[in-house]
């Protein structure tokens, strides 16, 4: 299917909001490259595309948050600039993000009307008022709770609920919708699927960004795809299929990409069955082996991350059983994981992997300190020594193993994380999006290096949402989607196209 194929023509319309020729460049990646994007009074349209594709990105540039390096934003057939969020919002862009922005010490009344609160006289904030509109807006949204409740008593869907809420406080030409049923229940979704609706026919221009294929066939008009930072088909909804949305979004050679491997398996390292968590994730079971890559797909909210971080310790599972080398393993902590030879580098390596404002040493030796102390002192000498042995393997570009952390570009500080576990020396080594916010050449080098720890004989579990890394770089293939796994394939069933259908649940899927 060509580029002509895809960009459907359907009838002529104004749009409320067009964006034309955007380009969006950060340090080794161009995350948008001459894209563009049409919003329509009373439709939705569905922006489709994998994790990485520019979704993310476009919603920052409409929302003020980034500026575009090229390109033109219209509102109304009118040209416009969006220099901070507030304008943004001024302008009647609003945004429900899955990742809901609110405040849990105040109520939920004044999460709503935050920034926006009705003034009474003499210009004060009238709170009689704020909670009678809060009332009304919740009632809208069909959500069962009193203004004056403090948002932390809120559970995460109720918390999102308040969002939408908050968004309809202000009259918005432009309503974005990103993954917004990733945390409702059954029930939830079906009331804003309503509420969508009342919104369309209220006029407004709605962008709806989901990975859920049903969702999208269910309430879009139209659709448009980016992949790889790129647009590469738009059209009527009505006028396409999944399949040729799945062919859009993964259309892109992935041979000749990644390092060749031999796929020379040894014995079962790891069992894990029955493994269940009270919220994220029920009845897992699976093998790994030695100099096996397993890859983990799923889209969001299917519980890959879940599930890592409770093998690793950081969360407790209500049933189940994890096997090391044959014998059963309990891992009530990291520190007994790392004991047990297992590591974890997170997705979130700012947060969660690295001490920002420390030197690379120090990150890369915390872990193993107990063998570079001297007289149960630390050792500098032997901690930088250290780290150069794993820093060099990876390609690690800094000025110095004392240069902090925080000052080196996303993809290298991912190869000190890396290297701060591989120099624990496990047998296992969880990588959780690994290659995440990083440029092709970090990628490369990670990719390689991947590969390199399979073929010495460590057994890697890879979490990734670039279905083209799942693909190259793994022997076998799980794919989660609501807390299970729903399908396994080989290397020989291994294709972007069966992995997008079993985690979307499209056709035939598991």
């Amino acid at each position: 299917m060509n580029h002509s194929d895809n960009n459907r023509q359907i009838e002529p319309a104004q749009p409320v909001l067009s964006l034309t020729g955007i380009s969006k460049v950060f340090p080794g990646v161009k995350a948008l490259n001459q894209v563009s994007l049409e919003l329509y009074p009373g439709e939705v349209t569905a922006l489709v595309g994998e994790n990485g594709a520019g979704k993310s990105t476009m919603v920052k540039v409409l929302t003020g948050i980034y500026q575009p390096d090229e390109g033109q934003i219209s509102l109304d057939g009118n040209a416009v600039i969006f220099p901070t969020s507030n304008a943004a919002a001024t302008a009647g862009i609003t945004a429900i993000h899955q990742e809901t922005v609110l405040f849990d010490e105040l109520s939920v009344a004044e999460n709503i009307f935050l920034g926006n609160a009705p003034k009474g006289r003499f210009g004060l904030i009238s709170t009689n008022t704020m909670k009678r509109k809060a009332r009304e807006l919740l009632h809208r949204v069909n959500a069962d709770i009193d203004p004056d409740t403090p948002l932390r008593e809120l559970g995460i869907a109720n918390k999102h609920l308040v969002a939408v809420a908050r968004a309809l406080s202000v009259d918005s030409k432009v309503v974005i919708m990103d993954e917004p049923t990733a945390a409702l229940s059954l029930k939830e979704i079906e009331e804003l699927y309503t509420l969508i609706g009342q919104l369309k026919q209220q006029g407004k221009a709605i962008l709806f960004i989901s990975h859920k294929f049903d969702e999208i066939f269910r309430i879009a008009d139209r659709y448009t795809v980016y992949r790889d930072g790129q647009m590469v088909g738009g059209g009527s909804i009505h006028e396409t299929t999944q399949d040729e949305l799945v062919q859009m979004m993964v259309g892109r050679p992935v041979d000749q990409v990644f390092p060749a491997r031999k796929g020379l398996l040894g014995k079962e390292v790891l069992r894990v069955t029955g493994y269940s968590h009270p919220t994220e994730f029920a009845d897992i079971s699976f093998t790994l082996h030695q100099g096996e890559i397993l890859g983990f797909y799923g889209l969001v909210g299917a519980g890959r991350t879940e599930l890592m971080q409770s093998l690793f310790g950081i969360t407790k599972p209500s049933a189940g059983d994890i096997y090391i080398d044959g014998q059963q393993a309990d891992i009530n902590s990291p520190k007994q994981a790392i004991a047990k030879g297992i590591v974890y580098v997170p997705e979130d390596r700012g947060k969660q992997g690295t001490i920002q404002n420390t030197p690379i040493f120090q990150n890369v030796s915390l872990p193993s300190l107990a063998n570079t102390l001297k007289r149960k002192l630390l050792n500098p000498k032997a901690e930088i020594s250290l780290t150069r042995k794993y820093t060099e393997r990876l390609e690690l570009r800094a000025a110095a193993m004392d240069q902090h952390v925080n000052k080196l570009s996303g993809g290298n500080q991912q190869k000190v994380v890396i290297s701060k576990w591989l120099a624990t020396q496990p047998g296992i080594i969880i990588l959780d999006e690994p290659t995440k916010g990083i440029d092709i050449g970090s990628k490369a080098a990670v990719h390689h290096f991947t590969a390199e720890l399979a073929a010495s004989g460590m057994a890697v579990i890879l979490v990734s949402s670039e279905i083209p890394e799942i693909v190259g770089m793994s022997d076998r293939a799980i794919v989660m989607r609501d807390g299970r796994i729903c399908l396994e394939l080989n290397k020989q069933q291994m294709t972007p196209q069966a992995l997008v259908q079993a985690a979307a649940g499209i056709g035939n899927a598991a």
